[in-house]
């Protein structure tokens, strides 16, 4: 079958920190050209979406704002929906804060009704340490995402699952995570999207997360061998993804 709706991931996908990665690009522009519907599903929590469409812009990728759904609004629309209040202590970067206030979240240092745990580049021992305790006195736990690391021009820098990882060891409470691979995300974009589960496929550069997005949310997959997950580790994954390409430029539009 050809499929109906592309779920694509950014970072190690269409770009790679600070640089390029021109087949991710032309991926989009080919989808664009076949008007063939997607969405870029991404974990980062740093940006809002205005913010990552203005970043693609610098890597030639021209795409609507409504084609991209961050963790950031899966995160609120999980908060929305679980109903606890609506105050949070919040560790992350500005895509993350202003999108939890924007939605009516006022910030509570001390008895919050949720925790909310991004990727954070100054992230302190204070911020932690706040966390900790609101978490200790009940606070819903939610991390954005369960990253543990991020693609960059520098290496595999610690991610935002690296944060979580800190403070559920020191509450001993497991965080809900929100982002790729977990159903929230996928099932919220999916709905977006308008397409059946059975004719998407999830596109990504990152096995743990991208990839057991599909495989756990019966989506199939396809894994590009430009980011996290390298080739040489691919026959040794547990559950092989449905296509393993070098490069989003050798994949055509009828496979499946």
């Amino acid at each position: 079958m050809a499929y109906k709706g592309y779920l694509i991931d950014l970072d190690g996908t269409i770009y790679k920190g600070k640089n390029r990665i021109p087949a991710g690009e032309r991926f989009i522009e080919r989808l664009q050209a076949k008007k063939i519907p997607y969405m870029l599903v991404t974990n980062n929590t740093t940006r809002t979406p205005e913010m990552v469409q203005e970043m693609l812009r610098g890597f030639n990728v021209e795409t609507p704002l409504n084609t991209i759904y961050t963790a950031t609004m899966a995160t609120i629309d999980y908060m929305n929906d679980m109903n606890r209040g609506k105050t949070a202590y919040v560790i992350g970067e500005e895509g993350l804060k202003k999108a939890v206030t924007e939605a009516g979240y006022v910030e509570d240092n001390e008895n919050p009704a949720y925790v909310v745990v991004g990727l954070d580049w100054s992230v302190d021992y204070e911020k932690l340490s706040i966390a900790t305790l609101a978490i200790q006195k009940g606070a819903l736990f939610i991390g954005t995402n369960p990253d543990l690391n991020i693609p960059t021009e520098r290496g595999m820098m610690p991610g935002a699952g690296a944060i979580n990882a800190l403070l559920e060891a020191a509450t001993r409470v497991k965080p809900v995570f929100i982002g790729k691979p977990n159903a929230i995300i996928m099932n919220k974009a999916l709905e977006i999207l308008d397409v059946p589960r059975n004719q998407a496929i999830m596109v990504g550069d990152n096995y743990l997360t991208d990839i057991m997005a599909g495989i756990n949310n019966d989506i199939a997959t396809l894994l590009v061998t430009t980011g996290f997950t390298h080739a040489d580790e691919v026959p040794s994954l547990p559950v092989q993804p449905d296509y393993v390409l070098a490069s989003l430029d050798e994949w055509t539009f009828n496979e499946g």
